[in-house]
């Protein structure tokens, strides 16, 4: 019960003094090290996950869209995202957040944020903030001209992801009614994953799509990206803790046993439905564990993460044959089923699993398992409903100002040499 009000409390003003401001020095050193891991996510992680997946014409657009990325909302953060997202916004305050710490004016040498330098709590969510509108790439991969993609993902995560950022973590509305989301269930995966469904509808399939084989080039650097991601996901979720202690070592403990099941649950189902599993399976059945705990991670016990990891790797699984052979929409490599669903699927169940009966820390004090699952579903339902509409109207006015997506000739000849005059390979 003490660590889950706690956890509240972190929601209201996320990962900020509890207690007396008093450096530490192992928990600064832990958080080092955990903002270290999630910006490894995606450079290179994420980045060769997703550059194995695409036909070999289109890699180098893929890791240069997620280098890219990485670039502008680190400016961004810098001159006015970080302030927008975790300072006091005055009567906004339930929406947004002020200007108070505009190019990080408040961040200096000394300035502590709870037991850790506040530089370390700043450059930790900011890898958050990075790796939030690379996901979404997979939604679009092999068709987005690299220019609107830039304007896309630049105003994507000002409209998008800071105000819902400080609903969540920087003391708005959603942290106030008690929204258990530990490491970005809504504030990462639920709006990467809709945002990347809006923008494959908006843009269309891929040339060929159901028709031509349009199978990864190189699974061996998605698998090798896919480990990549796999362990810089402790730094993810335990570093959410914000201290080296018990806290952090259960969430990682959890999500070690969720990504295993998940991916082992994918192998299996794949492996009893088509005859073989394959590489690619498993891999996005452990991506599909991790995004789906990282809400309840720092809620739940281990029993739950076998039945979260379990469900993630069944139901994403559904989802990802149902969005391309039933609806027929391409969502180029997955993000909606995989992030989207399971990080719809993962906030929902940290509402039942947070209970002590379960293994988990406690309910909050005059909260039932209804009620709480209630604020989760409120929480589910805003932030996918408010990244649908602003991700559509986002698309639409980049749309006024450049073409969203390249040519049929283009598309034909491959992204690399389009846009950036290169080749992935040159033998």
């Amino acid at each position: 019960m003490k660590f889950l009000l706690a956890s509240l409390g972190l929601g209201l003003a996320p990962f900020s003094a509890i207690a007396a401001e008093t450096l530490d020095t192992g928990d600064s050193a832990w958080l080092l090290t955990a903002t270290a891991l999630v910006l490894f996510m995606t450079l290179p992680g994420l980045a060769l996950f997703y550059g194995g997946l695409v036909r070999s014409k289109n890699v180098l657009s893929v890791l240069m869209q997620c280098f890219a990325i990485t670039c502008i909302v680190s400016i961004l953060w810098v001159v006015f995202g970080y302030s927008l997202a975790f300072s006091d916004g005055g009567p906004l305050n339930n929406w947004i957040g002020g200007g108070a710490n505009l190019f990080l004016a408040e961040v200096t040498r000394g300035s502590i944020n709870g037991t850790i330098p506040d530089s370390v709590f700043t450059m930790f969510q900011l890898t958050f903030a990075i790796i939030t509108p690379a996901l979404i790439v997979g939604g679009f991969a092999e068709r987005m001209r690299f220019s609107a993609m830039l304007m896309f993902s630049v105003l994507w995560s000002v409209l998008v992801y800071l105000p819902i950022c400080h609903w969540v973590w920087g003391g708005g509305w959603l942290g106030q009614m008690g929204l258990l989301d530990f490491a970005g269930g809504t504030v990462v995966h639920i709006t990467a994953g809709v945002g990347a469904l809006v923008a494959a509808l908006v843009l269309g399939n891929r040339r060929g799509f159901l028709t031509v084989q349009m199978t990864p080039h190189n699974l061996t650097m998605t698998v090798t990206g896919a480990g990549m991601l796999w362990v810089g996901w402790f730094g993810f979720n335990a570093g959410s803790a914000v201290a080296a202690n018990s806290d952090a070592g259960m969430a990682m403990l959890v999500t070690h046993i969720s990504a295993a099941t998940a991916a082992f649950t994918w192998m299996m189902i794949e492996w009893l439905k088509f005859g073989k599993p394959s590489a690619l399976g498993i891999v996005t059945g452990m991506v599909a564990g991790l995004g789906t705990i990282t809400p309840a991670s720092g809620y739940v016990g281990p029993m739950a993460a076998l039945f979260i990891g379990f469900s993630a790797g069944a139901i994403c699984f559904t989802a990802t044959l149902y969005l391309k052979q039933h609806l027929r929409i391409d969502d180029s490599l997955d993000v909606f089923p995989v992030h989207g669903v399971g990080g719809m699927l993962g906030t929902f169940l940290a509402g039942i699993f947070v209970a002590a009966q379960f293994g988990g820390a406690g309910l909050a004090e005059g909260m039932s398992i209804g009620s709480q699952l209630g604020v989760q579903v409120i929480g589910i339902l805003a932030t996918a409903t408010w990244t649908a509409v602003l991700t559509y109207f986002i698309l639409k006015v980049v749309g006024m100002f450049l073409d969203l997506r390249v040519s049929e000739e283009e598309e034909t000849e491959g992204l690399d040499l389009v846009a950036h005059e290169e080749k992935g390979y040159n033998i």
